[in-house]
Parts: C-alpha cells; sequence; structure tokens
C-alpha cells in the first residue's frame, strides 16, 4: 500500500543540474529517514545522501558542495538537486524512506524504482 515514485531523471551535459524527488504515498504514520542511492552498471548501490525528519544531513565525499538533499514533511517528499554534474554521476538513482503506518507495527524499509540520470561528457 505504501510506495516511492521518483521523478526527475535524464540527459544533461557535464557541469549541469538536474532535480530528483521521491514522492511517498499510501496510508502512512510517520517517514523517519529519507536516503538517495544510486548504482551504476557493474558497481555495487552506494548512499549518496540521507535526511533525517529533523533537517540534519550527511553526503557521501564524491558529491559534497554539489549536491543538496531536502525533504518537504507535509508532502511526504524528498529532492536531491544535483549541480555541476559529472559523467561519473551516471546511474540509477533510487529513493529509500523508513516508514511507519498506523497501528502498533515497527517501521519498515522502503525502495522506489529508481530513475536514470546520465551525464554526458
Amino acid at each position: 500500500q505504501v510506495q516511492l515514485v521518483e521523478s526527475g531523471g535524464g540527459l544533461v551535459q557535464a557541469g549541469g543540474s538536474l532535480r530528483l524527488s521521491c514522492a511517498a504515498s499510501g496510508t502512512i504514520f510517520s517517514i523517519n529517514y529519507m536516503r538517495w542511492y544510486r548504482q551504476a552498471p557493474g558497481k555495487q548501490r552506494e548512499l549518496v545522501a540521507a535526511i533525517i525528519r529533523g533537517g540534519t544531513t550527511q553526503y557521501a565525499d564524491s558529491v559534497k558542495g554539489r549536491f543538496t538533499i531536502s525533504r518537504d514533511n507535509a508532502k511526504n517528499t524528498v529532492y536531491l538537486q544535483m549541480n555541476s554534474l559529472k559523467p561519473e554521476d551516471t546511474a540509477v538513482y533510487y529513493c529509500n524512506a523508513h516508514i511507519r503506518v498506523p497501528g502498533p507495527s515497527p517501521g519498515s524499509y522502503y525502495w522506489g524504482q529508481g530513475t536514470q540520470v546520465t551525464v554526458s561528457s
């Protein structure tokens, strides 16, 4: 019933920018952590950025100073603003969130389907 849907991926030249969005829908009690991961062909999935409900953020060293993660709690949405993009940023970007539904059950992690980001030289 709960799902995450990413959007905003596409093609961009090196040095350009993209803004990714991830919206959570369904019957949700609260969202604790929201994260962006990425996976390039032949590589393992890696954490790009994370944000908690209070606003604390963390970034992979490879994207510090270029990417910014933010969230709109009222809309259950997390964003990733990507500036000064490099060809090595090319990957499928996935949204991940820890979500609680109404009731006594503990929260669970959910994944989106991913959105492709391609950066040309």
